[in-house]
């Protein structure tokens, strides 16, 4: 236990080194349209007994100063609930806006929006269409992988997120949220 602690911390340490030279060459004086736009997001899936989904996630960015961006996601996810009879699938769409502030090497701040379309089952056993927005506030680091690509790792609390009653549904089950992907450049 003791060395995967310090293996850890050792890796982190050189991380944190190896971010303190990002950001510089990031953005010169008076940077053109295109190296000011980002794009990136996440794939994600899970398969199990009770459930699988595949999520696509995508990101479109802009520098706004060489510390701040704003930008767009948008994401959608397919759900499989196996244990549930009969079987059903629901499919989820939605859209958001977001802010980022780098205040120290690789560390940022990370404030969104998201507005979510999602299916699930009601009482009944058919499916029902809501929505649910949502406040997001938190923050992340990014590590470069090369000139205009990098990954990003980010916890976010959900300010919106109460715990369902009795008979209802949140696409959330709870209010913190963790993101991992990849951004890059044009």
């Amino acid at each position: 236990m003791k060395t995967v602690l310090l293996t850890s911390l050792l890796l982190l340490t050189s991380v944190a080194v190896t971010f303190g030279q990002w950001g510089d060459e990031e953005m010169s004086d008076k940077p053109s349209f295109r190296d000011r736009i980002f794009t990136g997001g996440g794939l994600g899936a899970s398969f199990g007994n009770y459930y699988s989904f595949v999520s696509v996630s995508p990101i479109v960015g802009y520098k706004i100063t060489p510390k701040v961006a704003a930008g767009v996601g948008f994401q959608y996810r397919y759900t499989k609930y196996k244990q549930i009879q009969p079987e059903f699938s629901t499919n989820d769409y939605g859209a958001s806006i977001f802010t980022r502030y780098n205040f120290y090497g690789p560390l940022f701040l990370h404030a969104e929006y998201e507005y979510l379309n999602y299916q699930m089952i009601n009482s009944f056993g058919e499916k029902d269409r809501d929505t649910y927005n949502s406040v997001f506030v938190g923050g992340g680091f990014f590590q470069p992988i090369g000139r205009r690509v990098g990954f990003y790792l980010m916890a976010l609390y959900n300010l919106s997120y109460t715990d369902p009653q009795p008979g209802e549904f949140s696409p959330y089950n709870t209010p913190l949220l963790l993101r991992a992907g990849v951004t890059a450049g044009f």
